[in-house]
């Protein structure tokens, strides 16, 4: 029997080898435009001569219909853009790679979690939830977290966000969510903000939402990078053997740099001096070799042991802590390549939750039951038609073989016979999987019975513990942070019954956080509600999630004419050996001149950069310097804004000075700060160690005077 492919250009399963990455590589190439150098021509083919006049009649006549060049240039302009996607317009992807590093074939058949060494190349996009492309980058947000793995038994999409749960429970309830957190219908504001009245009004009256929101409230929606952000599933999915045993699983990416994330003055501020901030982190770390880096683990679950929790798994509102049931690293996802072209590759990449593979099948959550219908269905407007599977960044490394037909964008010519069974074609394709055969989809077996109903099983009801879990988890600087956030949220309603009602809600959650969200609010302080319980789970704070080193965090050296190089050079050195990006800032390019001999580079002139676009700030010494730079209010602010927003501190000999320009309080400013993250010495060796241990801290949101 003849088994013909129809997707041209496919490399098929036993082309892979080891490196399946390489095949899509190679796959991509196929496609890819390169560079050329010859003659302009139209979409024909036809060598055009002058492309920056249009065909007139005399020099200043009319211009004439038959200008064919004109024309297609001026259509093929107007039909560029495709509707963007209706939620996460905004992302940025990149091309890379997942090794597994533990076999979980004793509970999944999925052929690229069965082998340890495998690697399966990927393409992840990840991106925010609520604005239009055109909105900023570090606006309070879930992000999408979302994984395309390129198997050679098809693609499967993970398509996940930096959050482990969300605001409903039943897919029904989407366009209701959207429609509220989206810009208000009458005048479209605000953009990339979910502050206004129609989202809070929706979730003060769906509980449901809590536990997300107090996610959403958190340092979690403002990620420092994406390079820097957990990622979750979100859903409980089920594995599956060759034999039909089942076992729920959750999906968790953990980021090797730790889980950061900047604070809310700083994200007003990014807006307006990056508003791509987070795009431009991720490209210019692939770009330089800084390859992000992601361990996925699991939470199995035997199906045995499905309802022992006091919550239910098909819940997405819901976390299995991992006090319950821990994760279990699994494998490594590492980014190292960036796309060639945005819209091609990044526009047109299309996810869908029900891309799965042999070995991995869904749950009866409610939640994801409606998405597997939804991703599937926004791809056919957005992608012109049913054939967005052939786009290069959408096309599995996997053989493709099926009756499919004509559409839109059929970028396949077929021969043969077109359906199914036939003689004509040799039978093909046929079926697989006679007898048992390995790497063919069977969905789990699984008896299902009961009344057709529209009612939600009482087991989804609570809606406040685990949001008492998340705030009992947190640090106090992340709680201060969540009421901070519920301020500027709610304060931004004009509904005062929007505001009683959150209030309200918030008191089943913790009595602490709605008098803090009351006071602020000018609100009385509800009565607590329900039971309050202490269980807490350490997982769940940043405190506790640093990350490994401080590869890749960016340090600002303030410095003018006079400046003292030596000492400079040797933190640079201790800082650069750590992978730490060190950039001289001064008042305009160029090279300075060192207080008794040599030069320093300027890299930045520091108008054009931002204290909030670094991690951290380095003062060096120098009389002469010093003293230029406290009279020039721009570095000044440098110091201020960074001490204000919890960043490292440090200041070589008589670069403390401007420390004290800055108005910091006078015992930090006078070297007691250390354990506050702010170093000054007249040496330079203690410091640099110091400020590297600082670096890795992150911030240091305990100072006296923090904006946030």
């Amino acid at each position: 029997m003849h088994l013909m492919s129809v997707n041209p250009g496919q490399a098929g399963p036993g082309s892979l080898g080891n490196e399946p990455r390489d095949a899509k590589d190679e796959q991509l190439d196929r496609f890819r435009s390169a560079p050329r150098h010859d003659a302009l021509t139209t979409d024909q083919g036809v060598r055009v001569d002058d492309t920056d006049n249009a065909l007139r009649a005399g020099q200043r006549g009319p211009t004439l219909l038959e200008d064919f060049h004109n024309r297609e240039k001026i259509t093929r302009f107007d039909h560029e853009r495709i509707p963007e996607r209706v939620v996460h317009a905004r992302g940025a992807g990149a091309y890379g790679y997942f090794e597994t590093t533990e076999s979980l074939a004793e509970y999944t058949c999925a052929d690229f979690l069965s082998e340890v060494g495998r690697r399966t190349p990927v393409f992840v996009r990840f991106s925010t939830v609520q604005g239009p492309r055109g909105s900023a980058d570090t606006v309070r947000d879930v992000r999408g977290f979302a994984t395309k793995f390129y198997t050679r038994e098809g693609n499967y999409d993970l398509v996940g966000n930096n959050m482990p749960v969300f605001f409903i429970q039943d897919a029904i309830k989407f366009p209701d969510f959207v429609h509220a957190v989206k810009m208000e219908p009458h005048n479209e504001i605000p953009t990339g903000a979910s502050a206004h009245d129609t989202f809070w009004d929706f979730c003060s009256l769906q509980p449901e939402s809590t536990h997300m929101l107090m996610w959403l409230m958190s340092d979690r929606a403002i990620p420092r990078s994406f390079r820097m952000m957990q990622g979750f599933g979100v859903h409980t999915f089920r594995f599956v053997t060759a034999d039909g045993r089942g076992t729920f699983v959750k999906f968790h990416w953990k980021p090797k740099l730790g889980v950061h994330s900047l604070v809310w003055d700083e994200t007003q501020l990014i807006a307006g001096r990056d508003p791509d901030f987070n795009r431009r982190d991720l490209w210019e770390a692939i770009e330089a070799g800084e390859y992000p880096e992601w361990e996925l683990g699991v939470q199995l679950v035997p199906e045995a042991d499905e309802h022992k929790f006091d919550f239910d798994l098909l819940d997405a509102t819901k976390i299995i802590p991992e006090e319950l049931v821990p994760v279990r690293p699994v494998g490594r996802l590492v980014l190292d390549r960036n796309p060639q072209n945005f819209f091609a590759e990044t526009e047109q990449v299309a996810f869908h939750t029900a891309n799965v593979v042999p070995g991995i099948d869904f749950t009866n959550d409610p939640l994801l039951q409606g998405r597997n219908f939804s991703y599937l269905d926004t791809q056919l407007i957005r992608l012109g038609g049913p054939n967005f599977a052939q786009l290069p960044v959408n096309r599995p490394v996997a053989d493709v073989n099926n009756n499919h037909r004509d559409g839109y964008g059929q970028q396949v010519i077929h021969p043969g016979t077109n359906y199914f069974p036939n003689s004509l074609g040799g039978g093909c394709p046929a079926h697989a999987g006679a007898g048992g055969a390995p790497g063919v989809f069977r969905h789990y077996q699984e008896r299902v019975d009961g009344h057709k109903i529209r009612v939600r099983s009482e087991s989804f009801q609570d809606h406040y513990s685990q949001a008492t879990l998340f705030w009992n988890s947190m640090a106090d600087w992340e709680k201060r942070h969540i009421v901070q956030a519920f301020r500027f949220e709610l304060g931004k309603c004009d509904s005062m019954a929007v505001r009683e009602r959150m209030v309200g809600n918030l008191a089943h959650v913790h009595p602490d956080l709605a008098a803090g969200v009351a006071e602020g609010l000018g609100l009385p302080v509800p009565a607590a509600a329900g039971t309050v319980t202490g269980a807490a789970s350490p997982a769940l704070s940043q405190a506790n999630l640093l990350g490994e080193g401080i590869r890749t965090r960016k340090v600002a050296v303030l410095a003018a004419d006079g400046v003292e190089v030596p000492p400079l050079e040797e933190v640079r050195r201790e800082l650069v050996g750590q992978g730490v990006i060190v950039e001289v800032l001064a008042a305009s390019g160029g090279t300075l001149t060192g207080k008794d001999s040599g030069t320093l580079k300027v890299d930045r002139a520091l108008p054009t950069m931002a204290s909030v676009l670094y991690d951290a700030v380095l003062v060096p010494g120098g009389d002469d310097a010093v003293a230029t730079l406290a009279a020039d209010p721009a570095a000044v602010r440098y110091v201020e804004e960074a001490y204000r927003h919890g960043k490292p501190l440090a200041a070589l000999g008589s670069g403390s000075r401007l420390l004290a320009a800055a108005r910091l309080p006078e015992a930090v400013a006078g070297g007691a700060g250390r354990e506050l993250g702010v170093f000054t010495s007249a040496g330079s060796g203690g410091v640099a160690r110091d400020f590297a241990q600082a670096l890795g801290r992150h911030r240091f949101p305990n100072r006296p005077g923090l904006l946030n």
